[in-house]
């Protein structure tokens, strides 16, 4: 199949599948020069690609990718908002403990649910603990009303030590502050199926009575944005759970079943980064957003990236950034580094929003002034992102860009499932297992072997 690159360099999906928009035109040799890719090098990348396009969908079909095919699933749903229903009940705060892929994706929710206005009528705070920090943590959890706190612990494997440390001291806070009889009511553990011996936080969750809800043993942290991990909180913050979950359905059905690259932005996602890695000397992968709600996705995508891909020598580095914010202080790097990225351009759609300076500033002499005349906030914002990517490209800088209309749970549902996809199809294509990670387990061993080490005071 011959690769219309016209078409692919103005991609414009009107499938309602796809809430989003993929430009790839900033990544080809036409547009930006040597450190692009010409029409025969995206072809042959394309080939690889829907050979490991149709292995997934293999996969998919037998049940091997249950991280992607969980979304096809409702039946699981009402159980978790009767599960957040019930640790709401008379709650003004709850602090979600969890680590990695046990937060990111809640961290992330919890933004959005800020920023359309949810999460605030009628639900708790929720409150998303990752870094077992002290005393910040203690000094934090000790300002909230503690009649109204409750705690959601989650860690797969039951064997996080920031998680167990965190769960061991809400249960000890608890008891100290004589609420240590309602344990049962205030505090929610996620964790896998494993007999207690093998799941230290299982142990606990006995010990104290604690009701524990299953982590599914078939998927990794980072890819459990809709399992439990997300939909739970997404309960929790009045967040609409199904349609995360429908978007996310839509985009995996369209994307497998779907070969023609102007109407894959997944598989067109990952055979750009395959063929960069062969060609440029590719270093590092940029996701920087034109909008503060996407600043913790950014966080979760880092995760995505580095470790399913960070292995056997392989791998960019993913690098996190936000406009206009970054614009005034790794712009200067980007245009002007090393030529060894590839930039995404997640841009939201801004012109005409927000507060509209004075029109009468247009006549002003001083042209710093004048250009602000007349325009709003999201006119500005709008064409900065334009400029980014513009500057980008006159550099000889590999850019694509991704457009949202919006942002909700459809849309969050389609990133989520887009760049799962796209990570996975990139491992395929350079040779590496996207689901392990092995290196993180030879870190954990470390530490246990250090604390041991710890002298522990006498009693």
């Amino acid at each position: 199949m011959t690769v219309n690159v016209s078409t692919l360099a103005s991609l414009r999906t009107s499938d309602a599948t796809m809430p989003y928009e993929q430009d790839i035109g900033g990544c080809l040799a036409k547009y930006i020069g040597p450190a692009g890719i010409s029409s025969a090098e995206l072809e042959e990348a394309l080939g690889s690609a829907r050979q490991h396009l149709r292995r997934l969908s293999e996969e998919c079909a037998g049940g091997k990718v249950p991280a992607l095919t969980i979304t096809q699933r409702e039946d699981d749903l009402d159980q978790y908002r009767l599960a957040a229903q019930q640790l709401a009940a008379g709650a003004r705060d709850v602090v979600l403990f969890g680590i990695g892929g046990s937060a990111l994706a809640p961290r992330t929710l919890r933004q959005l649910a800020q920023f359309i206005g949810k999460g605030q009528l009628g639900n708790p705070i929720l409150h998303v603990m990752d870094n077992p920090e002290t005393p910040w943590m203690e000094r934090f959890i000790s300002g909230l009303d503690i009649e109204g706190l409750r705690f959601l612990v989650i860690s797969k494997s039951g064997t996080t030590a920031e998680t167990l440390m965190q769960c061991l001291w809400a249960i000890d806070y608890l008891q100290v502050h004589g609420f240590g009889a309602s344990i049962d009511r205030r505090m929610l553990i996620v964790t896998e199926q494993a007999p207690e011996d093998a799941n230290p936080l299982r142990r606990i969750a006995a010990a104290y009575g604690i009701p524990v809800l299953d982590h599914p043993t078939d998927i990794g942290g980072r890819y459990s944005a809709f399992s439990i991990v997300g939909m739970l909180p997404a309960f929790l913050l009045g967040l609409d759970a199904k349609a995360l979950r429908r978007a996310g359905a839509r985009v995996l059905e369209h994307v497998l079943s779907e070969e023609a690259p102007e109407a894959n932005p997944p598989m067109l996602g990952a055979a750009l980064h395959a063929r960069l890695l062969k060609g440029i000397q590719l270093r590092a992968v940029v996701l920087m957003p034109y909008t503060s709600q996407l600043t913790l996705f950014t966080a979760w995508w880092r995760q995505l990236w580095a470790e399913s891909l960070g292995k056997d020598g392989k791998g960019p580095i993913p690098v996190g950034a936000t406009g206009p914010l970054d614009q005034h202080s790794q712009l200067q790097l980007f245009l002007e580094g090393p030529n060894d990225k590839l930039f995404t351009i997640l841009m939201p759609q801004t012109a005409g929003q927000g507060y509209r300076a004075p029109a009468s500033l247009a006549q002003d002499a001083d042209e710093r002034l004048s250009c602000l005349g007349g325009r709003t906030i999201g006119d500005l914002t709008d064409c900065e992102q334009r400029a980014t990517v513009e500057s980008l490209m006159r550099k000889g800088r590999p850019v694509r860009t991704i457009r949202i209309s919006t942002l909700d749970e459809e849309v969050l549902g389609a990133l989520f499932m887009h760049f799962m996809i796209e990570t996975i199809l990139t491992g395929y294509l350079i040779g590496v297992d996207p689901f392990n990670q092995p290196a993180v387990e030879f870190s954990k061993k470390i530490t246990r072997s250090l604390l041991r080490q710890v002298p522990v005071p006498k009693l």
